[in-house]
C-alpha cells in the first residue's frame, strides 16, 4: 500500500499515513483521464449559440418578382440563403453537448488521477484542516509550512465553510469535499491536499 507522510497544520510532520493502493496506487490509465477530462469540459459548454434561418429572418413574405417573363432567376423571397440579409443554411442552434461516460470508466479515470498525483509526489495529506474564522492569511501560512507555492486543491471530508472562504481570495487554490472529486480539478490544480478523514473517505469510496 502507498504510504505518505502526514502533515500538521504548522508544517510539521506527524508520521505516516496508508492509503488504498486500490485507489491511490494503481498504474495511471491516460487514454481514460482524457476520455473523462473531454467529457467533462464538453458537459461545460454552454451551448446557447444560435442564428436565424429562412424561418425566422423578418420580412420576405411577398414573391420579388413574378415566376415567368422577366428573363431573371426565379425567387421566392428576399429572405432566402442566396440573398443578402437571408437566412443561414444549417447554421449552429442551441444544443446540449454533454454526454456520458460508462461509471466505471469514470470511477478509473479520478482513480487514474489520485494515483497520478501519489507516483509525482504532488499528493499532501494533512491530519485535519480547520480555521477559527474566514482568513486568507492564516491559510496562506499553511500553503507556506507545507511548501506549496503552486496551484492547490485542497479536498476535506465535509464541508468547513471556514476554509472555503478563506481560500476564495486565492486564484491558485480552491476548496472542494470529496463527493465534489472530479477529474478536471484534479488535473488543472499542480498540488493536492487531503485531510486525513477525506483519504480515507475517498480509498472507501472509490475502491
Amino acid at each position: 500500500m502507498p504510504k505518505v507522510a502526514l502533515f500538521k497544520q504548522d508544517g510539521s510532520q506527524s508520521g505516516d499515513v496508508e492509503l488504498n493502493e486500490a485507489v491511490f496506487g494503481i498504474e495511471p490509465n491516460t487514454h481514460v483521464l482524457q476520455e473523462a477530462l473531454l467529457m467533462q469540459r464538453a458537459s461545460m459548454r454552454q451551448g446557447n449559440h444560435a442564428v436565424k434561418t429562412r424561418s425566422h429572418v423578418r420580412g420576405g413574405g411577398r414573391k420579388p418578382w413574378k415566376q415567368k417573363g422577366t428573363g431573371r432567376a426565379r425567387q421566392g423571397s428576399i429572405r432566402s440563403p442566396q440573398w443578402v440579409g437571408g437566412g443561414v443554411v444549417f447554421g449552429p442552434t442551441p444544443r446540449s453537448y454533454s454526454y456520458k461516460l460508462p461509471k466505471k470508466v469514470r470511477r478509473l479515470a479520478l482513480k487514474s488521477a489520485l494515483s497520478s498525483k501519489v507516483a509525482e509526489d504532488n499528493l499532501v495529506v494533512l491530519d485535519s484542516l480547520s480555521f477559527d474564522a474566514p482568513k486568507t492569511k492564516e491559510l496562506i501560512t499553511v500553503l507556506s509550512a507545507l511548501e506549496v507555492d503552486r496551484k492547490a486543491l485542497i479536498i476535506t471530508s465535509e464541508n468547513n465553510e471556514n476554509v472555503v472562504r478563506s481560500a476564495n481570495n486565492l486564484q491558485s487554490v480552491k476548496v472542494i469535499t470529496v463527493g465534489e472529486i472530479n477529474v478536471l480539478d484534479l488535473l488543472m490544480h499542480d498540488k493536492l491536499i487531503l485531510t486525513k478523514d477525506a483519504a480515507e473517505e475517498a480509498g472507501e469510496v472509490l475502491a
